[in-house]
């Protein structure tokens, strides 16, 4: 199917070796504080979450390793998968949201889902993280920009969320609202897009089992620049179609109007499947900078169609690609 990721496991970094002594410290005691139950599990997920936002790791989140959905590609360091990142919410600028999303709230967090269901619900952090078992995927991921990381993510396939609430035949687009609280979050004051921001999914696009709903990367808990408590993954499409902070999703009859979409529809289709063939207007698609490999300086790769996720190919076939960007 796909290829299958290496024997040596994942290199986690030392908690000690990125993050200030003071903030480790005081990570090492609250772990010691969860060891004699001074905190239940919700608490741990929060805690371990507003610890983590800037560099260091946080709770552990396991997952049994998924080999058909794995790359044997080398691993992006840690650092760089948590100090490199859109998160418009909190900045404009790569650093900025490891720098202030220590203000994002992760406890209490709900999810709503709700429109063209059978059963809707609304779930909290511990009833998504039972909904079905968590497993480790390690993915290539595409940005718009022109890089590229390879993280190990840990959720469950968003199809066993779909499973749960039963669409009815009037569903055929999943559309995602994520958080947008200017007392968390000091980038929604500004305008660069409509907030909150809105991502959107066809179905069947949706369904496919490398749809992922994710919790946490790198054996841990999403840090919050990462876009915690919960967001998706979609490794065939550029980044910014996998939403972030997710606090609704609505199944629904027409196309939903998504962020990008809406500020420059001639820039970011509704699709925006990761395509060399289709460059972005102000730069090349063909193309890519692996992040964490030389810096600045690296030597670019070419890059793939759907980003080497060939099994999504059936979902669009007969589609022409350039139109339906």
């Amino acid at each position: 199917m796909l290829i299958k990721r290496s024997p040596n496991g994942i290199d986690l970094p030392f908690s000690s070796e990125i993050t200030p002594r003071e903030i480790y410290e005081s990570r090492r005691k609250f772990m010691r504080q969860i060891a004699v139950g001074a905190v239940g599990g919700a608490a741990l997920l929060e805690m371990a979450q507003r610890e983590a936002f800037a560099q260091g790791g946080g709770a552990k989140l396991p997952g049994k390793l998924n080999p058909s959905y794995s790359t044997l590609e080398k691993q992006t360091p840690f650092k760089d998968a948590t100090t490199y990142n859109n998160y418009y919410e909190f900045g404009t600028d790569k650093s900025e949201p490891a720098m202030y999303a220590g203000t994002l709230k992760t406890h209490p967090w709900t999810v709503s889902i709700e429109g063209e269901v059978k059963k809707p619900l609304t779930l909290d952090l511990d009833a998504l993280l039972k909904l079905a078992p968590l497993e480790e995927r390690v993915y290539r991921l595409r940005c718009v920009e022109g890089w590229s990381m390879v993280i190990p993510w840990v959720g469950y396939s968003f199809s066993e969320l779909i499973k749960k609430v039963e669409p009815t035949g009037n569903a055929k687009y999943v559309e995602f609202v994520t958080l947008a609280d200017k007392k968390q979050m000091p980038g929604v004051g500004s305008r660069v897009l409509q907030w909150p921001y809105t991502e959107g999914l066809r179905i069947d696009e949706a369904n496919h089992p490398l749809a992922l709903l994710t919790f946490g990367m790198y054996g841990e808990v999403l840090p919050n620049q990462n876009g915690a408590p919960v967001r998706m993954v979609l490794p065939w499409k550029y980044g910014f179609k996998s939403a972030k902070s997710i606090v609704k999703i609505r199944f629904v009859k027409d196309q939903p109007r998504t962020s990008w979409n809406l500020s420059a529809p001639n820039e970011y289709g509704f699709y925006s499947n990761v395509n060399p063939d289709v460059d972005h207007p102000r730069w090349s698609q063909a193309s890519e900078r692996r992040i964490g490999e030389d810096g600045f300086l690296s030597r670019k790769r070419k890059t793939l169609m759907f980003n080497g996720y060939a099994d999504v190919a059936p979902l669009y076939a007969g589609m022409d690609l350039k139109r339906y960007y």
